[in-house]
């Protein structure tokens, strides 16, 4: 039994009627010349060869009693292949819109805990000689960079296949625990967590105030500290008398989100819309206008907005606020299928009109948001989350649904994000590997997603959303993809912003690349 950590248990205390906690990915394949060659069977034999390097393929959810602490997992003793892998198709002429409907219906439908949590659909008759694979993952087993890990293991370099080692022992589920034994374990759980929580307390406030020079916090740090005796005092003042750096304090944002028509309350359905771009064409954009490629896609994704919400009659004075998820990830993890990601916001500048300000202006606003998100630690913000009780965390999700908290409260008006994939071409028992459009997740309140994964020379966007809030998704895909050769054009002339985007500064994580 392995317990999940507190941030990989919230991917499910998150979970309402409306609002799922599974990610997906679309793998588009070109069918090989094969005679004969079967879509589903092939890749069921390539997922059963390889399944002992896929552990969260077994594993299964054995949640406490009562909610007293976070759930385990378990090596599921009634594993079946057969009933994760599975076969769809899609209607003739067999578009890439058709396909996407087909997803959609299939990722609005919720995971079954009794199983372990991840689905594999074959679907066939694509035009072209292609055919998919949907893969949907539920988050509180992989985050962007943990499942770009289990697609590569899922795949071979060579068409002709890998070589996999057999595993070293057989495999064996474990027999589910009695409800006594998970009780008795979520109550030794429950009742080391208030000393923790003080200490962590303590020192995320000691932390955010010595960066950001607020008396304030610095004074509730060393008040926490002199309450706090015995062991848990004598840990929390190691290192109490260093020295502290002197840079200035980052500016804190002051933006809030205005209202749009997808913050909204979200229903249980769900829209998609897929679409690709040149890497290469945004790469020479990013060196023309002295930006990232993460720049650069932000400021698309800006002007694409725009030009939807315009259409709309829904342009807001105020820019937008993204969300921008960042791989904390650091080589060292002792389990590298679980959850090491955070969040930043930055200011996405939807009032900007022209494309090239834009890309100026999405710089200037991630180099302040880097700065603040490296106040304190990023793991500061994902240990906070190993302290709600389950049983209070799921109520509160429950009451902020029936209340629509999530569409008065939001932090931003949508997450977007930008993951870096494999720059090898990559098969399938065979099949080469064509696309791999992210399918991401929405939440009450964000009822707009844009997820954009890279491979070979492509940037593969996926565009999800709640179909009674944003119905015609497909129309701001293309928007975003007008903007990306707007730019290009004018990198091509040499063009350059008016005033030059400021010196970056560096950070670890996926959205500085």
């Amino acid at each position: 039994m392995k317990q999940l950590t507190g941030l990989d248990a919230t991917f499910l205390h998150l979970e309402t009627g409306a609002q799922f906690g599974h990610v997906s990915g679309l793998s588009i394949y070109a069918r090989p010349d094969t005679p004969g060659y079967d879509p589903y069977a092939a890749w069921r034999a390539q997922l059963e060869q390889r399944l002992h390097l896929l552990e969260p393929l077994r594993r299964r959810l054995v949640e406490i009693p009562l909610g007293l602490d976070h759930p385990y997992w378990i090596e599921d003793p009634n594993f079946d292949l057969d009933f994760h892998v599975r076969h769809s198709a899609v209607p003739p002429p067999g578009r890439d819109d058709q396909l996407a409907e087909v997803v959609a219906r299939i990722v609005a439908r919720p995971l079954d805990r009794t199983r372990p949590l991840w689905l594999s659909y074959v679907i066939e008759g694509l035009s072209d000689e292609r055919f998919a694979v949907l893969t949907t993952v539920h988050h509180a087993t992989v985050d962007g960079a943990s499942g770009i890990e289990l697609l590569t293991l899922m795949l071979d370099d060579d068409p002709s296949g890998a070589d996999v080692a057999p595993p070293t022992e057989p495999w064996h589920g474990e027999p589910l625990p009695s409800d006594l034994q998970l009780i008795a374990r979520g109550t030794l759980g429950l009742a080391r967590k208030p000393a923790r929580l003080m200490l962590l307390s303590a020192r995320t406030a000691r932390e955010v105030g010595g960066a950001t020079r607020n008396p304030a916090l610095v004074a509730a740090a060393r008040q926490m500290q002199r309450g706090l005796g015995g062991p848990v005092g004598t840990v929390l003042n190691l290192g109490r008398n260093r020295g502290e750096d002197r840079d200035p304090p980052p500016t804190l944002p002051s933006a809030q989100p205005p209202r749009t028509p997808f913050n909204r309350p979200i229903t249980p359905h769900r829209k998609l819309a897929i679409g690709s771009a040149s890497l290469s064409a945004v790469k020479a954009i990013k060196t023309a206008l002295g930006a990232t490629v993460n720049d650069v896609v932000l400021a698309v994704c800006a002007g694409g907005l725009r030009t939807w919400l315009e259409r709309h009659d829904a342009l807001p004075d105020d820019p937008l606020v993204a969300l921008i998820p960042v791989s904390i990830r650091t080589g060292e993890e002792t389990d590298r299928w679980t959850n090491r990601v955070s969040m930043l916001s930055t200011v996405l500048p939807t009032d900007e009109p022209d494309s090239v300000e834009r890309v100026r202006r999405v710089h200037d606003a991630m180099t302040d948001s880097k700065e603040l998100f490296q106040a304190i630690p990023a793991e500061r913000l994902t240990d906070f989350a190993e302290f709600p009780p389950p049983a209070v965390f799921a109520r509160a999700m429950r009451l902020s649904a029936r209340l629509r908290l999530g569409s008065r409260l939001s932090p931003g008006n949508l997450v977007i994000s930008n993951v870096p994939g494999p720059r090898k071409p990559l098969y399938a028992a065979g099949a080469r590997l064509l696309h791999y459009y992210p399918v991401s997740v929405i939440t009450e309140g964000q009822g707009l997603n844009i997820t954009v994964q890279s491979y070979l020379d492509e940037l593969d966007f996926g565009l999800v959303c709640c179909p009674e809030l944003v119905p015609d998704v497909d129309e701001m895909l293309e928007a975003i993809l007008a903007d990306i050769d707007t730019l290009a054009r004018v990198a091509g002339n040499g063009d350059r912003p008016a005033g030059k985007p400021r010196a970056r500064s560096r950070t670890g994580g996926t959205a500085a690349r």
